[in-house]
């Protein structure tokens, strides 16, 4: 199992830490990620690392498929490729309709179909085998809808890539669109996994999507995100990591539309998810923290003692995950963590 270094957002009062980073690097971890909703930019952020790094990976964790055209996305990767000498890992993801639709006024759409179109495009551009055409039921390139000035031609990209396979990866975590992932992905992003409950309620998904790829013996990484605090007081711990579960469980989405309650629920929290979302609407966002339940947190996250992390860690070993993308707040875990698994 490899280690990647989880950065998540650039906020006001938090930069990327270049020390985590680079003693990240110097200890084998495997690829640092960078993240992005409507805040900062993913692509910034790991253009400034790549800029002071030589060998850790650089992961888009994610880019939002809707905030960028296919080409643009394609034209990106190919850049920041080149620049650190093939070391991009290309992660995108839909996001959610209050995001597509409020931050970046695109339609939301149908994700199952826009997803395999957009991760098509890419694909066919990186590839430079012909000028890129695409009729879809999401994208029309060359355009020729009404307000088309009849113009537009097939273009191919004008640089050559440094990999025309440039790894893509896919955040997913509904049913569908984790069996698309494996389909048409070199890897998948799942948030809030439960290496216990993952085979459950993941496994299908995965089989069904691997049976139906190109290559259905591809190399596949499944790499999931969590925060690990290692601490003698476990119920501070614990209470680091509520407002991320919260805003996510009760506040990413509406009522009746939020992929992580849902999985939430999936899981076997449906009434505590139900209950965090509700407190979480009304605006009692105290309260909402406090409903998460413990088990979730530590189900899904590294939390507690070294023994108790260490103890912890032989569940995620043992299971499909192939990279731990870990988000941490100092360099000692940093260290504990490569001791412990690399």
């Amino acid at each position: 199992m490899k280690l990647a270094l989880n950065l998540g957002y650039l906020t006001r009062d938090r930069l990327p830490d270049m020390r985590l980073v680079l003693e990240a690097e110097r200890l084998g971890y495997d690829s640092v990620w960078a993240a992005e909703s409507w805040g900062s930019d993913a692509v910034t952020v790991l253009s400034w690392i790549g800029a002071r790094t030589s060998t850790i990976k650089l992961g888009s964790g994610i880019l939002q498929m809707p905030a960028r055209t296919p080409a643009m996305t394609a034209m990106t990767a190919a850049t920041l490729d080149r620049l650190s000498d093939g070391r991009l890992l290309l992660g995108l993801g839909l996001s959610g309709p209050q995001v597509v639709e409020g931050w970046h006024g695109e339609p939301y759409g149908k994700p199952l179909g826009k997803t395999r179109e957009y991760v098509s495009i890419v694909r066919n551009v990186l590839s430079r085998e012909s000028p890129l055409t695409h009729r879809g039921a999401h994208y029309e390139i060359p355009f020729a809808g009404e307000r088309a000035t009849g113009l537009g031609k097939p273009l191919k990209l004008m640089t050559h890539p440094l990999r025309s396979d440039l790894p893509i990866y896919l955040a997913s975590i509904g049913p569908q669109n984790v069996a698309l992932t494996a389909e048409i992905a070199d890897g998948w992003l799942p948030v809030f996994y439960s290496p216990e409950r993952a085979e459950e309620v993941f496994g299908p998904s995965l089989s069904a999507g691997l049976a139906k790829a190109a290559d259905p013996d591809k190399p596949f990484d499944v790499a999931p995100s969590l925060a690990v605090i290692i601490s003698d007081d476990i119920e501070a711990a614990r209470n680091k990591l509520r407002p991320q579960a919260a805003l996510y469980v009760g506040g990413m989405g509406a009522k009746n539309r939020n992929f992580y309650n849902d999985l939430a629920a999936r899981y076997g929290y449906a009434e505590a998810a139900e209950r965090v979302q509700d407190l979480y609407l009304a605006g009692d966002k105290m309260a909402a923290l406090q409903a998460v339940p413990d088990q979730l947190l530590d189900e899904v996250n590294l939390v507690g003692t070294a023994d108790m992390v260490r103890d912890r860690l032989e569940v995620w070993t043992a299971s499909s995950v192939t990279t731990l993308l870990v988000s941490v707040g100092d360099i000692a875990t940093l260290r504990t963590l490569a001791e412990l698994v690399l």
